[in-house]
């Protein structure tokens, strides 16, 4: 079938009352950005939509690019013809004849914006429909069809719209600024990343490295990740701030009863990341936390993590089953990456008993044995940014690329 453009209709950005043409601008200037090696395209922004006409492009290049665009409810192939009623019977009957000998039914629907164009929307969709009928093998069904075939008639020009596909949903990205993402290299934060951005927040990766305890390739890890995570992002480039954390890390399991040091390296994780955030102008944090994952992530825990910062934490895989983060995981290309088998500053010196209901005065008694301030400072000093841009993925060393290539 060959189509003439495709209707980008945006999603909750079609709600924004009097802010609406903010998030829409955002919105065509990403899909602009995303379609910039496309040349032949051209854009016409609508208050609710963006014909994008495609001049004989292919629609599944657009379609491949446009996936990484938040704010797009859904994607509408039209075949265009003129508005008269001759016209859009022959075009109509032209598409209907795509699906003969699918055994697949359709219903014609026609909307008109040109309330000029007579006879009547019902009365175009009755004319149509059973012109069809009579001229095609395709069976109309008014009440459960297969496909839903709308006429969109305008002055001038009818988009006879057959195919229907969903698209990101979500905000523009930037429409509610930058949030700091504690990125392990697991499968859980890549995600929180995600999902972050959909709801139209840019993202920045912050990465706790302990060497030697843990290997250059769980740092790779992380840069695959990020790598992934930069289609979605309108510039393309993802920040990873890599935080030096082994002498924080060493002393608190040096100073910290067991059961309490994973408790108190996460509060501690999230003072770093907090000055982190106040430096590079982020106003949120967030992670890949899943509730009762594991001992960290029970109510008591994260009451007790939490408390060290006023900073807004957000955890948008909190309520998530684990099969629904692999299947996002997958979607977003990230499983794949986050199996790898290479531990992170979180899954070593990993106590046999962790306290699952943690007391916040209990942590202060412990934190308080021990000078710990200094070494916070000594990570915030320590970060090191690395840029990681879309389709640019950064190795290590060639022993880490020869390992990962053997890994896949």
């Amino acid at each position: 079938m060959k189509y003439d453009g495709i209707i980008a209709t945006f999603g909750e950005a079609f709600l924004k009352g009097r802010n609406r043409h903010r998030f829409t601008n955002s919105i065509l200037h990403a899909v602009k950005r995303r379609l910039a090696g496309l040349d032949r395209l051209t854009f016409v922004k609508g208050p609710a939509n963006i014909d994008i006409e495609l001049h004989d492009t292919d629609p599944t290049l657009v379609i491949e690019q446009l996936d990484f665009v938040f704010g797009i409810q859904s994607y509408r192939f039209y075949s265009a013809c003129a508005s008269e009623i001759e016209a859009i019977k022959s075009a109509t009957l032209e598409v209907a004849r795509e699906l003969e000998g699918c055994g697949r039914s359709i219903k014609v629907v026609a909307k008109r914006s040109d309330k000029g164009f007579r006879p009547s929307s019902p009365e175009v969709a009755n004319i149509v429909g059973r012109y069809v009928a009579e001229h095609s093998a395709v069976a109309v069904d008014l009440e459960n069809p297969d496909l839903k075939i709308t006429l969109h008639i305008q002055r001038g020009r009818t988009r006879i719209v057959s195919r229907v596909i969903p698209g990101q949903g979500g905000l523009p990205i930037g429409v509610n600024g930058t949030s700091l993402l504690m990125l392990s290299g697991g499968l859980d934060s890549p995600v929180a990343g995600y999902l972050m951005m959909k709801r139209g927040l840019a993202v920045d990766g912050l990465h706790f490295d302990s060497p030697p305890y843990t290997s250059p390739r769980a740092r790779q890890k992380v840069f695959d990740l990020a790598e992934k995570l930069a289609h979605y992002l309108p510039s393309g480039k993802f920040a990873v701030h890599i935080v030096p954390f082994t002498d924080l890390q060493r002393a608190i399991f040096e100073q910290v009863p067991e059961s309490y040091g994973m408790t108190v390296m996460r509060r501690m994780m999230y003072r770093v990341t907090a000055r982190v955030a106040e430096r590079i102008g982020c106003a949120l944090l967030a992670n890949g936390e899943s509730l009762g994952q594991v001992a960290s992530q029970t109510p008591m825990s994260m009451l007790s993590i939490n408390c060290v910062t006023t900073m807004p934490v957000i955890r948008p895989v909190a309520c998530m089953d684990k099969t629904e983060i692999i299947d996002i995981a997958r979607r977003i290309g990230t499983h794949d990456i986050s199996i790898r088998p290479y531990e992170d500053c979180c899954t070593i010196f990993v106590p046999k008993s962790p306290a699952t209901a943690p007391r916040p005065e209990k942590c202060d008694e412990y934190e308080s044995r021990f000078e710990w301030e200094h070494l916070i400072n000594a990570c915030v000093e320590g970060v090191e940014t690395v840029e990681i841009e879309a389709g640019k993925p950064i190795r290590i060393d060639s022993d880490t690329s020869d390992e990962i290539t053997e890994l896949l």
